[in-house]
């Protein structure tokens, strides 16, 4: 069964730093891309970040140069680094995998709450 697991939510203050981590396990098949999204109270699951396996991101524009995707792809885990945090990022941040044969998973998600 393929798992996707998320962590590295909390509570942080505003202008504050927190790191997400998303691992995915228990396919055959390798991960073309891990995408993080994330829903706001009373809000839409938003796109936030993504990164193929060939090394290409693509961000929000609420979040350019503020937060930096990474991966480890040995380790089919990919990373989220949310510096410069403003309330407004508050919400459920869900990480999603797709995998080569077409699969794709999403975890439970992680909240980060942020304070003014």
């Amino acid at each position: 069964q393929v798992q996707v697991k998320e962590s590295g939510g909390g509570l942080v203050q505003a202008g504050g730093s927190l790191n997400l981590s998303c691992v995915s396990f228990g396919s055959l098949s390798s991960i073309n891309a891990m995408i993080w999204h994330r829903q706001a109270p009373g809000k839409q699951r938003e796109f936030v970040a993504a990164l193929s396996t060939h090394g290409e991101t693509n961000y929000v524009a609420s979040v350019k140069g503020r937060f930096t995707i990474a991966r480890d792809n040995a380790k089919n885990t990919a990373l989220l680094q949310m510096n410069s945090l403003k309330p407004e990022d508050t919400g459920v941040y869900y990480c999603q995998a797709i995998y080569s044969n077409g699969q794709t998973y999403w975890g439970q998600g992680t909240q980060v709450t942020v304070s003014s």
